[in-house]
């Protein structure tokens, strides 16, 4: 039977299941990855598991996210970080090398493997023929305990790329930012999208690698090119030949849906604010003043790409109202634009070079000026990403990013003439690897190091059959982890704390919610009944993998949470700290629930029955809802019966039962 790539990979690594879309599968997995923001939670929990050494492969612990350290606090997790690799047998790559998701391209990915990664940029490595999922820490410490990664098998969509990208500033953003305008930041939930055609050959793996990356925006699973002769020649470029395999669909694969996207016709796109779908044509809104420019994060941050700015800039100069930034993928462009020149031209133009780190992406600095509109080369523009909430973030290329900082407003590539006969071409890679820290053979007596930051992992009780739960929140649709547990230079530096960080959930949405949520959580001391429920729209939890987004509600007593639809990841993580993910039947009885709760409204409350016996049936959940109405000082409560389901398979009910995964390994190991 013909297969394609994604099921070629997944039958190699298949443990059980079948791969049918919609269908349990387990797979084993080659590597991990974690990056600082996500890996001090993940290797604390495989502290409680209780092991010594991990049991896959290879493991790699970057970092990359909090390198700003204005006190102890990210230090301090430097230094954990750094010693938990050395006691479990990981690669630990140090601040400054990279982000993590360029440098394991350049030096660990593998076509035809399978890593996991604890940030949902992870299928960066799709660009180089090797699937890549983003998941929650824990979902790590799990697989590096050995034991096999669970997921349900997804659709296959066929991407065809016909013909090439010839027009003046185009690139692999626009081609990415093509399938964002057209499928949206839901069309790709359930999915891994698989890319093929002639347009191919034209594209090299960091081309590839921007699309597999900007993949995590439509909510896919994960993306993955063929491993071919542009593989190769980019391993080889990396003294990794040995790694290369060849690696393609069979003819006759299957496919629920092929896409066609004609390179030849693409313009310059940009998408405005506030999500990664609301994309137009640059010439749309063309002339509008911009006020800064940052160029670089996990998504255009290669040696081509930086080249191509270098050329761009040389002889000129960033126009006077505008700030630009730079920061490279990896210390290893760095390295190979300050040989050719290229940084020379860069630093000459005005432009201001930060280290090789995610940076302003998640807004660890250069915030930009208040009500100001600022191009970034990024993945994501939710507001208040960028650490000012006022401000308009837009996605676009590099090219279009540094033409627009030139000319001081947003301009099309297509409309200047510096642009004619650059091209970048490939550079002379200078491969160093003095900053990643091989694992250590001898590692019993390494021990870790916590600063008074790093706090144990709270772990949560086991459901029960009967919930009174208290309506805390009640938000929209299109919900971030953002907006659940905001990033930035302010609350980065608490993710090894989570009573600290607990303090900041949904504080960019509702100021009261911590405040409503301690009130329940001291109420669950006196019935451990009691707790909270949080009520969503479409696609809850889109974004970032972050876990505290799921642990952070937990701790602060959220039992349940009832949205229209989640996303994948988060969903996961709600399920591996025991908390229960419901849908609502009809959608429509989302609306009967008020978008405003303040502390007056504390009363709202829904009655759960039979929990655990109608998940054990598969039986859909009635559940009762009191809910005030009326305008303040009259209000009346209404009881409404609302019908709600759920899509768990066994082991994630058997997992909920136990109140999370830890505690459910603990209790598997035990009996």
């Amino acid at each position: 039977m013909s297969k394609n790539i994604v099921e070629k990979i997944f039958e190699e690594h298949l443990v059980s299941g079948k791969l049918e879309p919609g269908s349990p599968i387990s797979l084993k997995i080659d590597q991990t990855l974690t990056q600082d923001a996500t890996g001090t939670m993940a290797y604390l929990q495989f502290e409680a598991i209780g092991l010594d050494k991990i049991k896959i492969p290879l493991a790699v612990s970057y970092v990359d996210h909090n390198t700003l350290q204005t006190d102890y606090r990210n230090a301090d997790d430097h230094a954990f970080l750094q010693s938990a690799a050395a006691r479990y047998g990981l690669y630990f790559s140090r601040p400054g090398n990279g982000i993590c998701h360029q440098v394991n391209l350049e030096r660990f990915s593998v076509p035809g493997n399978i890593l996991l990664g604890s940030d949902s940029h992870t299928p960066t490595a799709g660009g180089v023929g090797m699937i890549g999922i983003g998941v929650g820490g824990l979902d790590i410490a799990v697989t590096m305990a050995g034991i096999p990664f669970e997921l349900i098998m997804p659709e296959v969509v066929l991407v065809k790329l016909k013909g090439k990208l010839n027009r003046p500033g185009v690139g692999a953003m626009d081609v990415i930012l093509e399938l964002l305008r057209n499928l949206t930041v839901k069309g790709g939930v359930g999915r891994i999208f698989e890319y093929s055609g002639d347009g191919l050959k034209d594209l090299s793996v960091p081309e590839r690698a921007t699309m597999t990356n900007m993949g995590a925006e439509l909510g896919a699973t994960s993306s993955v090119f063929p491993g071919d002769k542009i593989t190769r020649e980019y391993l080889v470029a990396q003294d990794r030949e040995k790694d290369y395999k060849e690696l393609k669909a069979d003819e006759g694969a299957q496919y629920t849906r092929v896409i066609e996207i004609d390179l030849n016709s693409l313009e310059p796109l940009i998408a405005q604010p506030h999500s990664p779908d609301n994309v137009v044509k640059v010439k749309d809104i063309a002339g509008k003043p911009v006020d800064q420019v940052c160029v670089g994060s996990c998504t255009n941050s290669s040696y081509n790409a930086l080249k191509t700015i270098g050329l761009i800039l040389r002889k000129r100069k960033i126009n006077n109202k505008v700030s630009m930034t730079l920061s490279a993928g990896s210390r290893q462009v760095y390295e190979t634009i300050a040989q050719d020149g290229t940084l020379k031209d860069i630093l000459a133009s005005g432009v201001r070079v930060l280290e090789s780190a995610c940076g302003p992406c998640i807004g660890m600095g250069q915030a930009p000026v208040t009500d100001s509109v600022t191009l970034r080369t990024f993945n994501r523009n939710f507001k208040g990403r960028s650490g000012t909430l006022s401000a308009g973030i837009y996605l676009t290329s590099p090219v279009t990013a540094v033409v627009s900082a030139i000319e001081g407003k947003i301009t099309d590539p297509g409309s200047v003439d510096y642009l004619q006969g650059i091209t970048a071409g490939e550079g002379d890679l200078l491969i160093n690897d003095n900053m990643i820290i091989p694992p250590i053979a001898d590692n019993t007596d390494i021990e870790l190091i916590k600063g008074p930051n790093i706090k144990n992992v709270p772990v949560n009780e086991p459901l029960k059959d009967k919930l009174i739960l208290k309506i805390v929140l009640k938000a929209g649709d299109n919900i971030t982890t953002d907006d659940i547990m905001p990033a930035g230079a302010k609350v980065l530096p608490l993710r090894s704390n989570i009573p600290e960080i607990s303090k900041h959930v949904f504080s960019g949405l509702d100021s009261g919610f911590y405040d409503r949520a301690m009130d329940i959580k001291k109420d669950i001391e006196n019935d451990s009944r009691l707790g909270g429920v949080i009520v969503g729209g479409e696609n809850y939890g889109q974004g970032s993998s972050r876990e505290h987004a799921a642990i952070a509600p937990m701790y602060l007593g959220i039992k349940v949470v009832i949205a229209k639809s989640f996303a994948r990841i988060h969903k996961k993580n709600l399920i591996n700290f025991g908390v229960l993910p419901l849908v609502f039947k009809d959608s429509k009885d989302c609306d009967k629930f008020k978008q405003d709760f303040g502390i007056k409204n504390l009363g709202n409350k829904i009655i759960f029955e039979n929990v655990i016996k109608s998940l054990e049936n598969n039986d859909d959940l009635e559940v009762t809802a009191e809910i005030q109405t009326g305008a303040e000082g009259r209000q009346v409560v209404s009881t409404e019966k609302i019908g709600l389901t759920y899509d768990l398979t066994d082991k994630e009910k058997q997992i909920l039962f136990a109140g999370g995964l830890l505690p459910y390994i603990k209790k598997t190991a035990n009996s």
